[in-house]
């Protein structure tokens, strides 16, 4: 895995631009509780710059080279095989690290396993169709050489979420001074060429089928909200129809006596 791009990408005037927009919009993307627990996967050196520690202290950082602010809680491991509990994360920030995974689908796989249901999860990537990017990557070359990045298009991205059951939400790109959000289906229907990177933000959407099997026990078609109103009025019924029988019983042998007379 190797990030030297990016990081001398952030160096470039342009890139400064896109790190100011990037803190910019992953301030505004966590919305979740102070108390939830927060990942990012692949540490950038600033998170201090878009998170406070002191208020989300459940947020943690997982890089292979433990790399991330001095006081975050970090996590050293490699991203495809995480040693965190299944279903007991509730966002996921992943910045810039597919493009520079080799096995960046099982990673993907481990992303989905480790969130909760309805679950945030965060992901950017640079733009791979955007000028600028090419050529600071073909500019310097020993840094090219040694990334052996792989640039993900929007709409790969797009069929992996929906492979793994992600409702994408909206989607952001990044220009050179300003970004653009587009939500819900205009979100899978854009497309830009001069944006420098993208931002994808997706749900992890869990549905319980219903069974098509033969049920063998007696279910009543609605459910009574309180068991004991519903004793109540069943025995108030049968005392009802045992009067009601005991009546018809009497007023039968009466006509009975009668006759006999």
């Amino acid at each position: 895995m190797k990030r030297d791009f990016l990081f001398a990408y952030y160096q470039t005037p342009r890139g400064k631009l896109l790190k100011e927009l990037e803190v910019a919009y992953l301030k505004r993307s966590i919305t979740v509780g102070c108390q939830q627990v927060i990942l990012q996967i692949g540490g950038l050196g600033w998170e201090n710059e878009f998170i406070d520690f002191s208020l989300y202290q459940h947020f943690s950082v997982v890089d292979a080279k433990n790399l991330a602010c001095p006081e975050v809680h970090k996590i050293q491991a490699k991203s495809y095989a995480l040693p965190i509990q299944s279903n007991s994360v509730d966002m996921i920030i992943v910045p810039h690290l597919l493009e520079f995974d080799a096995a960046r689908f099982q990673t993907f796989r481990e992303l989905e396993r480790i969130l909760k249901p309805e679950g945030i999860l965060l992901v950017m990537n640079l733009n791979p169709w955007s000028l600028w990017v090419r050529y600071q990557f073909l500019l310097d070359k020993r840094l090219a050489n040694s990334w052996r990045g792989h640039f993900i298009s929007r709409s790969r991205l797009f069929d992996w979420l929906k492979l793994l059951n992600f409702e994408v939400t909206n989607k952001t790109e990044f220009y050179l001074d300003s970004t653009k959000t587009k939500n819900g289906l205009d979100a899978l229907n854009s497309f830009s060429l001069s944006s420098t990177a993208y931002a994808v933000k997706a749900i992890k959407r869990r549905f319980n089928p219903i069974s098509m099997a033969k049920v063998n026990t007696f279910m009543p078609r609605l459910a009574v909200a309180n068991p004991l109103a519903a004793r109540v009025k069943h025995e108030k019924s049968c005392h009802y129809l045992k009067t009601l029988f005991a009546f018809f019983k009497i007023s039968s042998s009466q006509k009975k006596e009668k006759i006999h007379d």
